[in-house]
Protein backbone atom coordinates (compact mmCIF):
# COMPACT_ATOMS: atom_id res chain seq x y z
CA UNK A 1 0.00 0.00 0.00
CA UNK A 2 1.51 3.49 -0.72
CA UNK A 3 1.66 6.53 0.65
CA UNK A 4 3.66 9.64 0.39
CA UNK A 5 6.41 8.31 2.87
CA UNK A 6 4.49 9.94 6.32
CA UNK A 7 1.91 7.19 6.62
CA UNK A 8 -0.43 9.36 4.67
CA UNK A 9 -2.47 7.74 1.99
CA UNK A 10 -2.04 9.03 -1.39
CA UNK A 11 -6.04 8.83 -2.73
CA UNK A 12 -8.45 7.25 -0.70
CA UNK A 13 -12.15 6.47 -0.59
CA UNK A 14 -14.07 7.30 2.92
CA UNK A 15 -17.62 5.28 2.66
CA UNK A 16 -20.26 7.27 4.48
CA UNK A 17 -23.41 5.89 5.17
CA UNK A 18 -26.45 7.69 5.82
CA UNK A 19 -26.14 7.04 9.16
CA UNK A 20 -23.07 8.66 9.74
CA UNK A 21 -24.89 11.64 8.60
CA UNK A 22 -27.49 11.44 11.03
CA UNK A 23 -25.07 11.83 14.59
CA UNK A 24 -27.82 11.72 17.54
CA UNK A 25 -30.55 12.70 15.57
CA UNK A 26 -33.86 9.68 14.36
CA UNK A 27 -33.31 10.77 11.37
CA UNK A 28 -32.16 13.47 8.17
CA UNK A 29 -28.68 15.12 8.71
CA UNK A 30 -27.34 16.25 11.84
CA UNK A 31 -25.83 19.71 10.78
CA UNK A 32 -22.51 19.62 13.75
CA UNK A 33 -21.60 15.75 12.11
CA UNK A 34 -21.70 17.28 8.82
CA UNK A 35 -19.77 19.52 9.67
CA UNK A 36 -17.44 18.06 11.66
CA UNK A 37 -17.26 15.61 9.06
CA UNK A 38 -16.03 18.58 6.09
CA UNK A 39 -13.33 19.65 8.63
CA UNK A 40 -11.75 16.42 8.99
CA UNK A 41 -11.88 15.49 4.97
CA UNK A 42 -10.70 19.41 4.21
CA UNK A 43 -7.52 18.79 6.85
CA UNK A 44 -6.55 15.85 4.96
CA UNK A 45 -6.78 17.51 1.68
CA UNK A 46 -4.80 20.25 2.86
CA UNK A 47 -2.44 17.53 3.75
CA UNK A 48 -1.92 16.16 0.25
CA UNK A 49 -4.54 13.23 0.54
CA UNK A 50 -6.88 13.02 -2.69
CA UNK A 51 -10.29 12.30 -0.92
CA UNK A 52 -12.71 10.51 -2.45
CA UNK A 53 -16.41 10.24 -0.55
CA UNK A 54 -18.97 7.35 -1.33
CA UNK A 55 -21.92 7.95 0.63
CA UNK A 56 -25.29 6.24 1.74
CA UNK A 57 -28.77 7.04 1.88
CA UNK A 58 -29.67 5.19 4.83
CA UNK A 59 -30.81 7.89 7.23
CA UNK A 60 -33.48 8.92 4.65
CA UNK A 61 -34.46 5.80 2.77
CA UNK A 62 -33.58 2.27 2.88
CA UNK A 63 -34.65 0.20 -0.37
CA UNK A 64 -34.69 -3.25 0.91
CA UNK A 65 -36.56 -2.09 4.19
CA UNK A 66 -39.51 -0.36 2.36
CA UNK A 67 -39.26 -3.42 0.11
CA UNK A 68 -40.57 -5.74 2.66
CA UNK A 69 -43.42 -3.70 2.87
CA UNK A 70 -44.52 -4.37 -0.73
CA UNK A 71 -42.80 -1.80 -2.57
CA UNK A 72 -41.50 -2.51 -5.63
CA UNK A 73 -37.92 -3.34 -4.73
CA UNK A 74 -36.07 -2.08 -7.76
CA UNK A 75 -38.21 1.19 -7.30
CA UNK A 76 -37.78 1.18 -3.59
CA UNK A 77 -33.66 1.14 -4.45
CA UNK A 78 -33.77 3.98 -7.03
CA UNK A 79 -35.80 6.46 -4.32
CA UNK A 80 -32.86 5.40 -2.00
CA UNK A 81 -30.48 6.50 -4.38
CA UNK A 82 -32.26 9.93 -4.30
CA UNK A 83 -31.37 10.27 -1.08
CA UNK A 84 -27.76 9.75 -1.70
CA UNK A 85 -27.70 12.34 -3.86
CA UNK A 86 -29.54 14.73 -0.98
CA UNK A 87 -26.72 13.35 1.46
CA UNK A 88 -24.14 14.32 -0.84
CA UNK A 89 -25.33 17.97 -1.76
CA UNK A 90 -25.07 18.73 1.69
CA UNK A 91 -21.56 17.18 2.28
CA UNK A 92 -21.08 19.14 -0.90
CA UNK A 93 -22.41 22.56 0.58
CA UNK A 94 -20.55 21.72 3.78
CA UNK A 95 -17.14 21.00 1.79
CA UNK A 96 -17.13 24.25 -0.29
CA UNK A 97 -17.73 26.33 2.86
CA UNK A 98 -14.59 25.50 4.02
CA UNK A 99 -13.37 26.01 1.26
CA UNK A 100 -12.65 22.69 -0.37
CA UNK A 101 -13.40 22.27 -4.26
CA UNK A 102 -15.88 19.46 -4.57
CA UNK A 103 -17.13 17.59 -6.94
CA UNK A 104 -19.92 15.71 -6.51
CA UNK A 105 -20.47 12.56 -9.33
CA UNK A 106 -23.73 10.43 -9.65
CA UNK A 107 -24.82 7.04 -11.48
CA UNK A 108 -28.09 8.66 -12.57
CA UNK A 109 -28.04 11.52 -14.21
CA UNK A 110 -29.28 14.51 -12.77
CA UNK A 111 -27.13 17.44 -14.44
CA UNK A 112 -28.99 20.62 -12.98
CA UNK A 113 -27.14 19.62 -9.82
CA UNK A 114 -24.50 16.88 -10.17
CA UNK A 115 -22.27 15.67 -12.84
CA UNK A 116 -22.79 12.24 -14.40
CA UNK A 117 -20.36 9.65 -13.13
CA UNK A 118 -17.14 9.44 -15.85
CA UNK A 119 -13.86 7.96 -14.17
CA UNK A 120 -11.90 9.10 -16.33
CA UNK A 121 -13.27 12.51 -15.00
CA UNK A 122 -13.20 11.55 -11.09
CA UNK A 123 -9.33 10.80 -11.66
CA UNK A 124 -8.81 13.85 -12.82
CA UNK A 125 -10.80 16.23 -10.09
CA UNK A 126 -8.77 13.85 -7.83
CA UNK A 127 -5.25 14.22 -8.97
CA UNK A 128 -6.17 18.51 -8.70
CA UNK A 129 -6.83 18.06 -4.97
CA UNK A 130 -10.74 18.64 -5.65
CA UNK A 131 -12.47 16.51 -3.12
CA UNK A 132 -15.06 13.88 -5.60
CA UNK A 133 -18.26 12.55 -4.16
CA UNK A 134 -20.30 9.55 -5.60
CA UNK A 135 -23.46 9.36 -5.01
CA UNK A 136 -26.56 7.30 -6.38
CA UNK A 137 -24.43 4.00 -5.54
CA UNK A 138 -23.93 1.98 -8.96
CA UNK A 139 -26.99 3.28 -10.43
CA UNK A 140 -28.74 -0.36 -10.30
CA UNK A 141 -31.01 -1.37 -7.89
CA UNK A 142 -30.47 -4.54 -5.93
CA UNK A 143 -26.61 -3.28 -5.37
CA UNK A 144 -25.58 -1.89 -2.12
CA UNK A 145 -24.03 1.55 -1.71
CA UNK A 146 -21.26 -0.54 0.14
CA UNK A 147 -21.09 -2.08 -3.59
CA UNK A 148 -20.72 0.92 -5.13
CA UNK A 149 -18.25 2.25 -2.62
CA UNK A 150 -16.29 -0.89 -3.27
CA UNK A 151 -16.58 -0.34 -7.13
CA UNK A 152 -15.64 3.45 -6.87
CA UNK A 153 -12.33 2.75 -4.83
CA UNK A 154 -11.04 0.20 -7.59
CA UNK A 155 -12.14 2.59 -10.89
CA UNK A 156 -10.38 5.11 -9.14
CA UNK A 157 -7.33 3.31 -7.68
CA UNK A 158 -7.56 4.25 -4.65
CA UNK A 159 -5.20 2.60 -2.14
CA UNK A 160 -7.91 2.26 0.27
CA UNK A 161 -11.43 1.49 1.00
CA UNK A 162 -12.20 3.26 4.44
CA UNK A 163 -15.09 2.06 6.04
CA UNK A 164 -16.86 4.73 8.70
CA UNK A 165 -19.29 2.94 10.31
CA UNK A 166 -22.05 4.46 12.55
CA UNK A 167 -21.12 3.32 15.96
CA UNK A 168 -19.18 -0.01 15.09
CA UNK A 169 -15.20 0.05 16.47
CA UNK A 170 -14.40 -2.92 13.88
CA UNK A 171 -15.03 -5.97 13.43
CA UNK A 172 -15.62 -8.26 15.65
CA UNK A 173 -16.12 -12.32 15.69
CA UNK A 174 -19.61 -11.55 17.12
CA UNK A 175 -22.39 -8.90 17.84
CA UNK A 176 -20.66 -7.11 20.66
CA UNK A 177 -23.98 -5.82 21.48
CA UNK A 178 -25.60 -8.58 21.84
CA UNK A 179 -22.28 -11.06 23.08
CA UNK A 180 -20.72 -8.61 25.60
CA UNK A 181 -17.24 -11.14 25.00
CA UNK A 182 -17.13 -10.61 21.71
CA UNK A 183 -13.65 -10.16 19.95
CA UNK A 184 -12.50 -6.90 17.97
CA UNK A 185 -10.13 -8.10 15.16
CA UNK A 186 -7.14 -5.91 14.79
CA UNK A 187 -6.48 -7.34 11.41
CA UNK A 188 -7.91 -9.90 9.02
CA UNK A 189 -8.36 -11.22 5.71
CA UNK A 190 -10.67 -11.18 3.40
CA UNK A 191 -11.28 -14.78 2.91
CA UNK A 192 -11.84 -14.94 6.42
CA UNK A 193 -14.36 -12.57 6.78
CA UNK A 194 -16.02 -14.11 3.83
CA UNK A 195 -15.96 -17.37 5.22
CA UNK A 196 -16.70 -16.61 9.03
CA UNK A 197 -19.43 -14.00 7.64
CA UNK A 198 -17.93 -10.98 9.52
CA UNK A 199 -20.04 -8.06 9.43
CA UNK A 200 -17.56 -5.76 7.40
CA UNK A 201 -19.86 -5.36 4.30
CA UNK A 202 -21.92 -7.09 2.08
CA UNK A 203 -20.42 -9.98 0.29
CA UNK A 204 -20.43 -9.00 -3.26
CA UNK A 205 -18.63 -5.30 -1.61
CA UNK A 206 -15.94 -7.83 -0.08
CA UNK A 207 -15.65 -10.17 -2.80
CA UNK A 208 -14.87 -7.14 -5.36
CA UNK A 209 -11.95 -6.15 -2.84
CA UNK A 210 -10.54 -9.23 -2.44
CA UNK A 211 -10.57 -9.61 -6.23
CA UNK A 212 -8.60 -6.82 -6.42
CA UNK A 213 -6.38 -6.16 -3.29
CA UNK A 214 -8.21 -3.68 -2.18
CA UNK A 215 -7.47 -3.24 1.60
CA UNK A 216 -10.19 -1.78 3.61
CA UNK A 217 -10.46 -0.50 7.13
CA UNK A 218 -13.56 -0.48 9.29
CA UNK A 219 -13.59 1.82 12.15
CA UNK A 220 -15.98 4.32 13.95
CA UNK A 221 -17.01 7.37 12.18
CA UNK A 222 -17.65 8.78 15.75
CA UNK A 223 -14.74 8.76 17.64
CA UNK A 224 -12.67 12.01 17.72
CA UNK A 225 -11.21 12.61 14.70
CA UNK A 226 -11.97 9.25 12.88
CA UNK A 227 -12.38 10.48 9.45
CA UNK A 228 -8.99 12.52 9.62
CA UNK A 229 -6.80 9.93 11.57
CA UNK A 230 -7.71 7.25 9.15
CA UNK A 231 -6.90 8.86 6.18
CA UNK A 232 -3.97 9.81 7.05
CA UNK A 233 -2.96 6.19 7.98
CA UNK A 234 -2.82 6.14 11.85
CA UNK A 235 -3.67 2.56 13.32
CA UNK A 236 -7.54 2.83 13.92
CA UNK A 237 -10.43 -0.07 14.02
CA UNK A 238 -9.86 -3.20 11.75
CA UNK A 239 -7.66 -3.86 8.84
CA UNK A 240 -9.60 -6.12 6.36
CA UNK A 241 -6.60 -6.91 3.11
CA UNK A 242 -5.25 -9.74 1.62
CA UNK A 243 -2.05 -10.61 3.61
CA UNK A 244 -2.30 -13.10 6.72
CA UNK A 245 -0.50 -10.79 8.13
CA UNK A 246 -1.15 -6.54 8.83
CA UNK A 247 -0.16 -4.55 6.12
CA UNK A 248 1.66 -1.27 7.05
CA UNK A 249 -0.85 1.36 7.14
CA UNK A 250 0.65 4.12 9.77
Amino acid sequence: MRTDGRGRYRRALVKLSGEALMGSRPFGIDPVTLNDLARQIKQAVDEGVQVAVSVGGGNFWRGATVAETGMDRATADYAGMLGTIMNALALQDALEKRGAVVRTQTALPIAQVAEPYIRRRAIRHLEKGRVVIFAAGTGNPFMTTDTAGALRAIETDCEVLLMAKNGVDGVYDADPAKVPTARKFEHVTHIEAIQRRLQVMDITALSMCMEHHMPIVVFDVAAPDAVYRALRGDTIGTLVSASPEPAAHS
